[in-house]
């Protein structure tokens, strides 16, 4: 069957048509996206701003009259952090539901990490054994971890690359005081849950997925997207470290400059890079192996899981 995933994320928000099929790899067939970064429209106490909405919503209707003409079956969509955080996230929603039809559920930072985990498992497969799965959004940081399709474990903190932008860095390049009182605060959160993480044991397998491990992994000498997903690509945790001492020191322009990093995405690059350091270390991830499948995908194969087996 065709179907449509859309997906309301911090960053972008993204229509991705994919061919998929029980038992058998989703395959692209489209995608439309565009970097909204809702996270940095929500204003004080929280509130997605009027723009920030009025965007949201054209975005939506322009992916549901793309998804018709592509021929999608079906529509499943979701929202993350931004609208999650968001005091008024739920009345956009609401807002958008009476307007095009379509209901868009948040689901909870949880649900992310065992989605993304579920699509990780099935990437690598059972041979990688217990695996431990880091994922960096625009909002929040998601860590899981297990042996099964189910993880043992699974976390949600507000530790998202364009958050901790927004909230603790104010100049292009940041003051380096700045950049130390947020090394110190995302430490200081990821180590409150590695004991819950790794108490069942530790993984046999590392993987990362999400923009800013792939950016990563490509400064650092991974091969570039156009290579296609089935390239392995491993990111090490002593290039993180380098990078995340690195990219706070350059300019944004500096930043868009390196290999695979975006203009869009540079600003918050270094925050991204000072998080993924911390998981790394904090969780004795000497390298990890980057996944070209992620939280969307994990929608999209639970989605696949509940279909009437064929007769």
């Amino acid at each position: 069957m065709r179907l449509g995933v859309l997906d309301v994320g911090s960053n972008t928000v993204h229509l991705l048509v994919v061919d998929a099929y029980q038992g058998a790899a989703p395959l692209p067939a489209f995608s439309h996206k565009d970097e909204l970064r809702l996270t940095a429209h929500l204003e004080d106490g929280n509130r997605l701003s009027d723009l920030g909405a009025r965007r949201l919503r054209a975005f939506v209707d322009d992916a549901l009259r793309i998804a018709e003409d592509k021929g999608v079956e079906e529509v499943v969509a979701f929202a993350t952090s931004a609208i999650r955080d968001a005091v008024n996230g739920e009345e956009v929603l609401d807002g958008i539901r009476d307007n095009s039809g379509i209901d868009i559920p948040v689901l909870s930072g949880e649900d992310e990490a065992r989605l993304t985990f579920l699509a990780a498992r099935r990437w690598f497969g059972w041979s990688s054994g217990r695996l431990l799965v880091l994922d960096i959004g625009g909002g929040s940081l998601e860590i899981a971890s297990g042996a099964d399709e189910e993880p043992d474990s699974a976390v949600s903190v507000p530790l998202g690359a364009g958050r901790l932008t927004r909230d603790w860095l104010s100049a292009d390049p940041p003051p380096p005081e700045e950049v130390r009182q947020l090394r110190k605060h995302v430490r200081t959160t990821i180590a409150r849950e590695v004991g819950g993480i790794l108490r069942y044991g530790a993984p046999d397998h590392a993987v990362a997925t999400s923009k800013t491990f792939r950016q990563l992994a490509r400064i650092t000498g991974a091969a570039s997207s156009n290579q296609g997903p089935l390239v392995r690509r491993v990111l090490s945790h002593a290039a993180v470290t380098e990078w995340a001492g690195r990219l706070p020191a350059m300019t944004a322009h500096e930043r868009a400059g390196l290999p695979g990093v975006s203009e869009g995405r540079a600003p918050q690059l270094p925050a991204g890079a000072i998080v993924a350091d911390a998981a790394m270390d904090l969780l004795d991830v000497s390298e990890a192996a980057v996944c070209p499948w992620a939280l969307r995908e994990g929608v999209i194969l639970r989605r696949l899981d509940l279909l009437p087996q064929a007769r």
